[in-house]
């Protein structure tokens, strides 16, 4: 399995909509961040599926180490 690529050293913030489904990049390759483009292919990295529980600004991890992926935890602070 490849290892997860830092998309950039701090979270994204996104407003995000109650009930609609977001599927976040776990492997850093997208070119959509923070969002699946499919360039996870062969990695053994798969998206991680989130569905808003409320309409507001959410955290998406940015440095893909969150240990609450795919919301950011202040993992990057760590790097």
């Amino acid at each position: 399995m490849a290892r997860a690529l830092v998309a950039r050293p701090t979270p994204f913030f996104v407003d995000v909509e109650e009930g609609r489904t977001y599927t976040w990049c776990a492997c850093g390759r997208s070119a959509n961040q923070p969002f699946c483009d499919g360039s996870h292919a062969d990695t053994g990295i798969e998206p991680v599926a989130y569905t808003a529980p409320l309409s507001r600004r959410v955290l998406f991890c940015g440095c893909k180490a969150s240990k609450k992926a795919p919301i950011c935890d202040g993992s990057h602070n760590r790097l």
